[in-house]
Formats: C-alpha cells, structure tokens, sequence
C-alpha cells in the first residue's frame, strides 16, 4: 500500500496530468518483474477528521476518479484498489446497532463507499481503543482490552466486550444504513504505544495486540458479522517514530513493536506456528558513552538548553505517566543531554551545552528509564524484521507510508 498525502489531494483532483505524473513516480515504475507487488494506494490519511473542519473533502471524490484514471492508462486499475482511510470519528452513535455516519459526512461518504464497491475496495478504518481510554477518563480500563470486562455493553441482543469489536460494529451499521452493510473492511490502523503517557507501556501494549491477534485468529467476528474477521489488520507501527508531531499526545512517538534499534520491545505470538517478533540481526551500535548534567556546576541556567535539545531530539518519555518521569530534575537534563548528544550521533561540541554537560561511561538508566545509546547509521546493516510474513492478515504498519509485500 501506497499513500497520498492530504496536502496532495487539492492537486490530484484538479489535474489528470498530476495524477499521471504521480502514478508513474510512485506505482507503476516499481511494479516492474521483480518489483514492488503494490495492492492498493491510499488517497488522503483520515481526510475526513473533524478537527479538519471539512478542509480535504472538496478534493476527496475527484483525487480518487482522477488518480483511477491514471491506474487505468498503465494497465492496474484492476490491480492496485483506491482505498481512503478513515478515521473512526466519521461515524458515532451510543450503541453499535444505531452507528450513522456524522450527517455531514453522510452524502460524500455514500459517494466514497459506492465507488469503493464498484470497483472491489474495501472500506479501510483506523481504530484505536488507546485513544479512547486517553481521551476520557471514564471509559472503562478493561473494555479496552480483550481479556473480558466488568462494563459489558448491552445493544439489543447483543453484548460487546471489548471496544474494538463495539467500534468495529458501529461502522457496519453505518454502512448497513448507506445501503453497504456486506463491504469488506480493512483496519488500517490499530495499536497500542508504550510509552510517553498513562497506560502507555510495554504491559499494556503486549496485552492489547496480542489479545487482538488471538481475538481476530479465532474468527469469531462481531455480534453484526459472526464469523468475518476484518479481511486485514495492520498493526501499528513498526518502529516509533521520534520526529512525529505529539500534538495529539505525548504517546504518539512509541506506537512501535520494535525499537528505533529494531529490537522487539516484547514478545508477541503471531500464530501459524508460534511466529515470533524477530529482533535486526548485527546492529552496530555507537560507543557505550553518554552525556549528563555536569554535577560540578550551576544548573539553573539550563532551561534554554534543555529547550534546545529537547526541540531537536525526543524527550516524550519524561512527561507524566512516561517510563522516565520519576527520575528527578536533574535526570531530567541528563536525559535531555543524552538524547540529543546520541542524536547528533555523539559529536564532542553537543555535549557542551555551555559547560553543563559532560560525557560518561557509567550507564546512568535508572529502573525502566533508558538512557539510549545512537545506532552508527552508515556501517548498520538493514533493519529487515520478518514479522509480517506470518499472517496473512496480519501486518505492520511503518508510520502511515508504507509498503506490504
């Protein structure tokens, strides 16, 4: 899968020449004998988000006819499907039976979905249990996760356990009401991150993928589709991703399974023959050195440098609830120093900081905080996990741009 950027979809929709051009650059010279085998392109990420305010939607429905277009001048409109991933805000409702699409959406998105079934897409969502539990502290804890609960909700009939199979159902209902209750479903996105906020840790988020992967492997589907699992699943994310915007969270740089090292941050049973996470093989590391708070000097002017390497480097796991939170003040500055000394891949002068900081043999992790040391990027070899492999319906999302092989 390949994705178009939202501030892409103004030029998509106004030009087959933009849409020729991009197909060419970005499908059709890599699918090629030996190449890149692309099943579908994403036009737009969440286009349809409400804290958007509507900005994408003029540009949705042409971007996609266009950009078809383009597939079918190459020969791959059969092939490659357009899909458009939507966040899961595009439909609500207070039981899964009553979802509806939010009634602004309600005409493009019977558009969006009649274009998707003529020509075989699936209905691609992004679900997320975590956020959730983070947006509203009186969500049940439990309810989030796939080991039962204390917060069953009763609709009907039926009674939902967990909160995805209650998102996941309240989408089938909006489809059901738009005429499209049989549309294959695809989670394009779906996770749990382990750091950099409450309930954001290596417990929780082992507990969760796992629970999903065993819940979807069981096939028991959802109360409105018994038996019918969503037809793929993409974990989210491979690696994190420490130059994300944490504008919506402190959490959004450790969505990742594995490391920036690429090194499983737990272990996690895939099935088909208890497929494990794979750990990169011959990671050449820098040296074990790292960079703190002078403890010889005033630190009291330390705040603009504190600015500067946080700015620069990630400093999200110091923030409440993060696994580095309780170090104090000053291993709060060794952190900062740190991250961004490794950063800059360990250079003498960013360690200065105006004399406030100083280079250290001695490992200064303290419990479940750790002070990283940088991966030398020129002699590494490639971080090739071969988790994805496993299932079929399983695979794991890096970032939002990605390929599935």
């Amino acid at each position: 899968m390949v994705g178009i950027p939202n501030e892409m979809l103004a030029s998509l929709s106004a030009s087959t020449v933009a849409s020729d051009l991009w197909v060419r650059q970005n499908v059709s010279r890599y699918m090629v004998k030996g190449g890149v085998d692309i099943r579908y392109v994403a036009v737009g990420n969440e286009p349809f988000l409400s804290s958007y305010s509507g900005q994408y939607e003029p540009y949705v429905m042409p971007a996609l006819l266009n950009v078809q277009q383009s597939l079918a001048k190459v020969n791959f409109a059969g092939y490659v499907k357009l899909v458009v991933p939507c966040n899961a805000d595009a439909y609500e409702s207070t039981l899964p039976s009553e979802g509806a699409f939010r009634p602004e959406l309600t005409q493009i998105m019977t558009q969006l979905v009649s274009f998707l079934n003529s020509n075989g897409s699936p209905f691609v969502v992004n679900i997320y249990p975590f956020l959730s539990l983070y947006g509203n502290s009186d969500f049940p804890q439990d309810y989030a996760f796939f080991e039962g609960t204390t917060h069953p909700v009763t609709d009907g009939p039926n009674v939902y356990y967990n909160a995805f199979d209650g998102n996941l159902d309240t989408l089938v209902a909006a489809l059901s009401k738009i005429g499209y209750g049989q549309m294959p479903i695809v989670i394009g996105e779906v996770g749990w991150p382990t750091d950099g906020a409450i309930g954001a840790n290596l417990t929780a988020a082992r507990a969760f993928n796992q629970g999903l992967i065993n819940h979807v492997l069981s096939n028991k589907g959802t109360p409105l589709r018994p038996g019918i699992p969503p037809m793929d699943i993409y974990l989210f994310g491979l690696l994190d991703e420490g130059a994300k915007s944490i504008l919506p969270g402190t959490f959004e740089r450790h969505w990742g399974i594995f490391s920036f090292d690429g090194q499983a941050k737990y272990s996690l049973n895939l099935g088909l023959g208890n497929r494990r996470l794979k750990n990169a093989k011959n990671v050449q590391y820098l040296p074990s050195r790292w960079c703190v708070a002078n403890p010889s000097t005033d630190l009291s002017k330390v705040t603009n440098h504190m600015k500067l390497a946080c700015g620069a480097a990630d400093c999200t796991t110091l923030n409440y609830g993060g696994s580095c939170n309780g170090i104090g003040a000053k291993g709060n500055i060794s952190y900062a120093f740190n991250s961004y000394y490794q950063l800059q891949m360990q250079k003498a002068q960013s360690c200065d900081f105006d004399g406030l900081g100083m280079v250290t043999f001695l490992d200064p992790s303290v419990g479940e905080c750790r002070f990283l040391v940088g991966v030398n990027d020129v002699s590494s070899s490639s971080f090739q996990p071969d988790c994805w492999w496993s299932i079929p319906w399983v695979l794991i999302m890096w970032g939002f741009w990605f390929f599935v092989m």
